[in-house]
């Protein structure tokens, strides 16, 4: 019995990290001629500083990355919480980026949230 129990916090442990960070929304804001604000909306199931969601990057559609935000501590009781990044260019003519979201341990997330820009 004993060996069932710890084998299933073993596979609890391992889903809850294996979690990728969730976008949950983007919010684009033109600030010049080729200069925009990111408001990017996370959720994940920060645990404390060996597994949260540790930042996002603005990809362009060939997957260049164009700016990077950072996040420097878990965000456990804070879910899902927004942080932006200012000055973002993106080159004249763009319609559209990516925006990926990464976690530690496990990195950049397999897929990308699409987004039209103003």
């Amino acid at each position: 019995m004993k060996h069932l129990i710890l084998a299933a916090l073993l596979v609890a442990a391992t889903l809850a990290l294996s979690e990728e960070p969730v976008i949950e929304d983007v919010t684009v804001t033109r600030t010049g001629t080729d200069t925009y604000r990111f408001a990017v909306t996370i959720r994940h199931p920060d645990t404390g500083w060996d597994h949260y969601a540790d930042g996002w990057r603005v990809l362009n559609m060939e997957g260049e990355e164009l700016g990077m935000r950072v996040l420097f501590h878990p965000h456990v009781n804070e879910q899902p919480f927004t942080r932006s990044l200012d000055g973002v260019v993106i080159p004249r003519g763009t319609v559209q980026v990516q925006v990926q979201a990464r976690d530690l341990p496990a990195g950049w997330n397999s897929g990308t949230t699409i987004v039209d820009l103003p």
